[in-house]
């Protein structure tokens, strides 16, 4: 874990965060980090991530992405994010649910902020943080939740921000069209998974190229999304489907394609590749998954992204619906809607007034959260 300073980068601002805290407890190995880093607009809502390289500023950045992303969605909560440092591949069921609910009892005291899952948890988690503390939102359905990784709502709104962007790719490429589309997504996951599948029944794309943590696997005349599907399940990784070349994992973001959805860890788009990138549309499907830096070289490029925070919010929105009570019936044509509207004002802000895709996001999810600031009290 990083010394406990406040941030290494120095990164709060007006807006926040408003609480960093470290969590540990050496008798099962325990280090953890929580991040609330705005609740104006209301109680923050945000995943627990757990990898065993995670930093405190990469929560305090996913929060703020929390921060915004809930805000340009017009949800009535906040940002934050949390963190589990440790490899869940490496731990049994038993001590994965002991660190869990360990980590859950420590959150008890932060009321203002309501866990989900992200990255290295899940549904069963949640309902262990139930359990232990009655404040969570992705819970199995037979505890009344909203899986929203089986349903893909972070995959259906990517896939609406798509729709949306189709037009104002034109502008750069003006032959460029959804339909029939060539996809390539870096990480075949939660979000990728679904992704190629609600691609492929309303465009009828063609998946070129898919990657997990293992590498990619490529084939530009078209990847049977179903068998990989199945062959992903059954064996493990991408790289046992059968007709393709076998590539490294950062090859998926380098193929020819017409579409790229970064869907696995942050900065995987950086200053040192994003020259690599043939793609004319980038849909980013994990949080902050390029580098601010190389989206600006990117954009120059004529490549248009739709930032993080305004594609991927079909997750958090199916999460703020469950904790509301609604029923799954009202969560794809709510998704539907706000991220339709929001990426349509986010580009076209773009267009109009010369700004980048991210700078154009932060503009429009900042408005409303410094609007809502000002009827608050301080609330610490």
């Amino acid at each position: 874990m990083e010394p406990c300073v406040f941030l290494k980068e120095n990164l709060y601002d007006e807006i926040g965060p408003s609480k960093v805290v470290h969590i540990y407890e050496p008798k099962i190995g325990l280090r953890a980090i929580a991040c609330i880093d705005n609740v104006a607009c209301g109680p923050a809502i945000g995943g627990i991530r757990m990898a065993p390289d995670l930093t405190t500023t990469e929560v305090f950045r996913l929060a703020r992405g929390m921060t915004y992303k809930n805000s340009a969605a017009g949800l009535k909560h906040g940002g934050g994010k949390s963190g589990i440092i440790g490899d869940p591949k490496k731990m049994s069921p038993a001590q994965k649910e002991e660190l869990i609910r360990t980590f859950a009892r420590a959150l008890a005291t932060l009321t203002e902020y309501i866990p989900g899952p992200d990255i290295g948890t899940n549904e069963t988690d949640m309902a262990y943080i139930y359990d232990e503390i009655g404040r969570v939102v992705g819970l199995p359905r037979s505890m009344g939740g909203i899986p929203l990784d089986e349903i893909g709502a972070t995959a259906y709104g990517c896939y609406h921000a798509a729709v949306v962007a189709e037009e104002f790719v034109k502008k750069n490429h003006p032959k460029f069209s959804l339909k029939g589309a060539k996809i390539a997504i870096e990480g075949f996951g939660n979000v990728g998974r679904p992704a190629a599948l609600f691609f492929r029944q309303y465009k009828d794309t063609v998946l070129v190229a898919a990657s997990d943590t293992k590498g990619t696997i490529y084939n530009p005349k078209g990847i049977d999304v179903d068998k990989l599907i199945q062959v992903k399940s059954e064996k493990g990784s991408v790289l046992d489907y059968p007709q393709g070349e076998k590539l490294p994992v950062s090859a998926c973001l380098e193929v020819d394609c017409d579409v790229l959805i970064p869907a696995a860890r942050p900065d995987s788009i950086n200053m040192s590749n994003y020259n690599k990138v043939k793609a004319k549309l980038i849909v980013q499907g994990a949080n902050v998954p390029v580098q601010f830096e190389a989206e600006r070289k990117l954009h120059d490029k004529g490549i248009l992204n739709v930032p993080c925070f305004i594609a991927n919010a079909g997750g958090v929105i199916c999460g703020a619906l469950e904790y509301a009570g609604a029923t799954e019936s009202q969560v794809f044509p709510t998704i539907e809607e706000k991220i339709t509207r929001n990426t349509r004002k986010v580009l076209e802000r773009v267009f109009s007034k010369k700004m980048y895709p991210r700078d154009a996001a932060i503009a429009l999810a900042k408005e409303r959260v410094l609007e809502a600031m000002k009827f608050r009290k301080i609330h610490i």
